[in-house]
């Protein structure tokens, strides 16, 4: 199951938060999300684990506790689609989606 664990703590590594959630069990791996131009962590990160009980049990007693001061959000990721399909609001065809018509001012 992959997990979203958001509120880190900006100075937060890879190995601590994968440390946390192997007390629930086993750990596939722990990713921080790191801003591409700054190198700095974007206080969120992903951890997968292969059994979903110790996943579920990891989710419920971790979401709201405090990590490194700061209460962490943890809750089951939930898969993006395709980034395209949500642009505009629409499903990529032409139709709608807003944007500024001049003849909408007239």
């Amino acid at each position: 199951m992959n997990i979203y664990v958001g509120s880190l703590h900006f100075k937060m590594s890879e190995a601590e938060l994968k440390e946390i959630f192997e007390e629930y069990g086993e750990v596939s791996s722990a990713k921080v999300i790191i801003d591409k131009y700054s190198g700095k962590s974007k206080g969120f990160g992903f951890v997968e684990m292969p059994n979903e009980a110790e996943a579920k049990k990891a989710i419920e007693e971790l979401n709201g506790a405090e990590v490194q001061g700061r209460k962490i959000i943890v809750n089951e990721s939930i898969e993006r689609t395709d980034r395209k399909r949500d642009f505009r609001g629409g499903d990529n065809d032409r139709r709608g989606g807003g944007g500024n018509r001049r003849d909408n001012y007239r």
